[in-house]
């Protein structure tokens, strides 16, 4: 690529143009700085000043250093988030080999009710966990019948449990596709050289998808160290950096939330600190292949086969029991809030008659936000991934960020840059798609990048020795590649944008109130019937859509092998 420079000619000096991929990295740059780097700066001095005295220093950051009570909740967070994310791998690394090594029978709609489960309503997911083994839960209950006592849902076990089934998926979706596309001759190699199947795993089959993995990896534990919902219901007492900075919050709305800003600033440390790791990991081999010999699912024998379906199977229902406890209860008979016993569609009416402007909304802001996803993530992915520089691995960086502010700090710094004109965007649409974007644009890049890090540079380069510009070259060759991992990650992008609430609710106005923040309201009212509703509609449309997704893209990988 280029850069602008006078060019000299028979006729005197032409200005050159910049390259496309310097175009596109300004692009890239100013982006980011007005959506993502400003409103942080606007609420990132904040934490400067001190929450009594309002003197400017490093007071507050002290504070949460050395206090007990910041302490102990900054360790709860950091073993949270290992185990949590521990557990996921545990559960989506198997999942994915099963799914993508042998004939899976259901196997699409295994994916989809694993995607699904990134659905879980907001807030009454927990309930729904407490509701089937809290103390007097109904799953608690009939295995007491049976002698048989369960472990506590509450405190950091329960914690843990819970993220590990809702954040699994991630790893699943990423590893299953760098699954697809590894070389099988490795492994082939491997089993000729005497190799068990574990032994191939652990030396050949885990670290060429390692990218993949790391990736998944840092979501989930970025996500559950930054999680506010499950802490505070199932913790009981145990504090968290996000259950804390929440408090402070609501404490100081009436001031200036300094404490609140300054501790999602170490969450942002934390990440930051996680993402490097996985670089200096990353940067010690090289993991592309040439994408040829794709792995061909194998059938089993009987025994074998009974133990993985029922892995399979098993992993998958247990994740979704939340959601199901979800639908069985919109079903259930009403009169206002009360539930009458019996079954009926009573809610379901309700939220149709009151609510379309929700629903509508919802769909069409997680849409919008999806769309300006896909085009941005596949063009910063490639920056990232093939323009070794100073500017790409700031980007890389700088894109960890949306993942750990909280989304009441973030719509805080959206209020405060945008309120003013000729920007002035606040209480429309516009602001809430665009946070939307900002905060979920890392789900496309990191699944963009793990499938990007596994092709070769080689075959784009062929490209542009055959006379193909970098743009077309880019168009034609780089994005049929990287498609699945556009795909998954515009899928996760869609399921978290339209379960959007923090941010939103914040930023909301009767003309864009969403599905998840009038569910937020009817929770908090005792509405549990139409929340319950909303939260089925929510989940069976977004099923529709990434079952949709998944057939086409199981056919069009098909057409390949």
């Amino acid at each position: 690529m280029t850069d602008m420079a006078a060019t000299a000619t028979t006729g005197g000096f032409r200005l050159r143009l910049p390259g496309f991929w310097t175009s596109v990295t300004v692009f890239a740059v100013i982006l980011l700085a007005i959506f993502l780097i400003l409103p942080i700066f606007s609420v990132f001095f904040i934490s400067f000043f001190d929450a009594k005295t309002g003197a400017f220093g490093f007071s507050n950051y002290a504070e949460v250093f050395t206090r007990r009570f910041y302490t102990v909740a900054l360790w709860n967070t950091l073993v949270i988030g290992v185990l949590g994310m521990l557990g996921a791998c545990l559960l989506g690394i198997p999942l994915a080999f099963c799914t993508s090594r042998y004939r899976i029978k259901g196997r699409t709609f295994i994916a989809t009710f694993a995607v699904l489960v990134l659905c879980a309503p907001p807030f009454i997911g927990a309930y729904a966990w407490i509701m089937l083994f809290g103390a007097n839960g109904a799953v608690t209950n009939l295995l007491s019948f049976a002698g048989i006592s369960l472990p506590t849902i509450y405190g950091i076990p329960g914690i843990v449990m819970v993220f590990s089934l809702k954040f699994f998926p991630y790893i699943y979706l990423m590893t299953e596709n760098a699954l697809n596309t590894i070389n099988k001759s490795y492994e082939d190699a491997a089993e000729n050289l005497g190799c068990t199947a574990f032994q191939r795993f652990r030396k050949i089959t885990l670290p060429l998808v390692f990218p993949a993995v790391s990736t998944g990896a840092i979501i989930c534990f970025v996500l559950s160290i930054a999680d506010f919902g499950t802490p505070a219901i199932l913790g009981k007492g145990i504090r968290t950096l996000s259950t804390i900075a929440y408090a402070q919050y609501t404490s100081e709305m009436a001031g200036t939330p300094t404490m609140a800003v300054t501790i999602s600033m170490v969450m942002i440390a934390i990440s930051m600190a996680a993402l490097l790791l996985q670089r200096h990991i990353l940067a010690k081999r090289r993991y592309a292949s040439s994408l040829t010999n794709r792995p061909v699912k194998q059938s089993m024998r009987p025994l074998k086969s009974f133990i993985v379906h029922g892995f399979c199977y098993l992993v998958v229902f247990i994740a979704m029991l939340p959601s199901l406890t979800v639908i069985y209860t919109s079903f259930l008979a009403t009169s206002g809030p009360v539930f009458t016993g019996g079954f009926g569609l009573d809610s379901y009416s309700r939220i149709l008659r009151d609510s379309p402007q929700a629903i509508a909304n919802s769909f069409m802001f997680a849409l919008a936000a999806v769309v300006l996803i896909a085009i941005v993530s596949g063009l910063l992915s490639f920056i990232v991934v093939r323009r070794d520089n100073a500017v790409s691995g700031s980007l890389d960086l700088l894109l960890m960020v949306p993942y750990l502010i909280p989304g009441v700090v973030m719509a805080i710094g959206y209020v405060t840059t945008f309120r003013y004109p000729p920007f002035d965007i606040t209480g429309t649409a516009l602001i809430i798609v665009l946070l939307v974007f900002i905060r979920r644009l890392p789900y496309g890049v990191r699944s963009t990048t793990s499938i990007l890090r596994q092709i070769k540079p080689s075959i784009e380069e062929a490209a542009v020795n055959l006379g193909a510009s970098p743009a077309k070259t880019f168009l034609s060759v780089t994005v049929p590649l990287m498609l699945p991992g556009l795909i998954i990650g515009s899928l996760m992008s869609f399921i978290t944008a339209i379960n959007e609430l923090s941010s939103t609710l914040i930023l909301y106005t009767a003309r864009t109130i969403t599905m998840p923040v009038l569910i937020y309201i009817q929770v908090i009212d005792g509405e549990f019937g139409t929340a319950a509703a909303l939260s089925t509609l929510l989940l069976v449309s977004t099923g529709v859509c990434v079952f949709v997704v998944f057939r086409l893209s199981e056919d069009k990988e098909a057409s390949f092998v």
